[in-house]
């Protein structure tokens, strides 16, 4: 299988299709629509709508090549039995807490229209849509289990927020010995402030957590890895 490489920051990323992944971080309306969670709290929903095109470019291309796309979305079961006592909490203190009614319904539960993925990345027959009750990805969850039973070794990662559930799952994975990319302009957080600052810290001691590269890059190399397919064909 032929190796790609993307030119990324602090180094650059080699990987092959077969054995990576495409992991999108809760696009999903309690973080993306008005009137879902994270606009209960206050912050502006539309900073983390920036990175939509950016993440519909890789999507597009990462279908194309066959590659392994898994969508995450946060949120717990209508009872709350799986929501931490302290998340709970932590949610009160600032005024959007988990399970209160809002015109998307319940925030952060499952079934309602808030813990769908928005319109414009609507997940694939072929997608694969994880649940998980936490920030992280890996945690309460089968993703690890996914991943080792598809080979995969690479992961490229996109969505909300960057800081915090993207940064978090970036860990996990790195402590897995997953090789990870963030795509720079498809992830968001709050502020442009905070997501780079993240970024550096993911790029911190020769990118002790993972890589970074733009959509454009990723996106190039995912067309070379389809041309070649072609070409061998």
């Amino acid at each position: 299988m032929a190796k790609l490489t993307i030119a990324s920051q602090p180094r650059s990323f080699v990987f092959d299709v077969e054995h990576t992944a495409l992991i999108i971080i809760d696009m999903q309306h309690d973080f993306c629509s008005r009137g879902g969670y994270v606009d209960h709290s206050g912050a502006d929903v539309n900073m983390l709508r920036r990175p939509i095109k950016a993440i519909q470019s890789v999507l597009r291309e990462a279908r194309r090549v066959g590659m392994t796309v898994i969508f995450t979305r946060e949120g717990h079961r209508p009872g709350l039995e799986d929501c931490q006592p302290a998340k709970m909490e932590r949610t009160v203190w600032v005024g959007h807490t988990i399970g209160k009614k809002g015109p998307l319904g319940r925030l952060l539960v499952r079934g309602e229209k808030g813990n769908q993925i928005i319109d414009e990345l609507a997940p694939a027959a072929s997608d694969l849509v994880i649940d998980k009750p936490a920030k992280g990805a890996f945690y309460g969850t089968e993703l690890d289990v996914i991943l080792r039973s598809r080979h995969t070794s690479h992961l490229l990662f996109t969505g909300v927020t960057t800081n915090i559930c993207v940064e978090n799952s970036m860990r996990d994975a790195a402590d897995r010995g997953y090789w990870n990319l963030i795509v720079s302009d498809g992830a968001a957080a709050i502020s442009d402030e905070i997501h780079e600052q993240s970024l550096q810290m993911i790029m911190y001691q020769g990118g002790v957590f993972g890589v970074v590269a733009s959509a454009a890059q990723v996106c190039e190399a995912l067309r070379a890895a389809r041309a070649k397919a072609t070409a061998a064909v």
